[in-house]
């Protein structure tokens, strides 16, 4: 297991215990900010975004998700389980085979969060420095 891994999971667990003594409002927020950051720590990962945009077109088979990447099957099963716990996929067995499918409710929250920064216009430094010289040289 890789050491990222442990301590998603180890903070996971000092949140759930300190959720006892938060109040209900409290927990929720806590729990928000939990799982954004599971859901960018497993966007973090460029394979884990293109097993992402690999489900958008249809469930999978762990095997045929794992095909285009040069990497074991067991590592392939780590990034599905890291993509499982943040909420942005889901697993299930029909059969013999593992199946993943794609959960886009998960981004919704991320995405909410990521709108809240879209309300800034970029800003043009050359014309604010040229604001800002003319603003000093006028009032001198």
């Amino acid at each position: 297991m890789s050491h990222s891994t442990n301590r998603l999971t180890i903070f996971e667990a000092v949140a759930r215990i300190r959720w006892s003594r938060l109040d209900n409002n409290e927990a929720r927020t806590l729990k928000k900010a939990i799982s954004l950051d599971a859901v960018f720590a497993a966007l973090s990962d460029p394979t884990r975004r293109e097993i992402l945009r690999m489900l958008l077109e249809d469930d999978m088979a762990v095997t045929d998700v794992a095909e285009p990447f040069r990497m074991s099957l067991a590592a392939i099963s780590k990034h599905l389980s890291v993509l499982t716990r943040a909420g942005l996929i889901t697993q299930e067995r029909r059969g013999r085979i593992k199946w993943c499918r794609l959960e886009p409710d998960a981004l919704h929250e991320a995405s909410v969060w990521m709108q809240g920064f879209g309300q800034f216009e970029p800003v043009n430094l050359d014309a604010f420095e040229a604001f800002l010289d003319n603003e000093f040289h006028n009032s001198a």
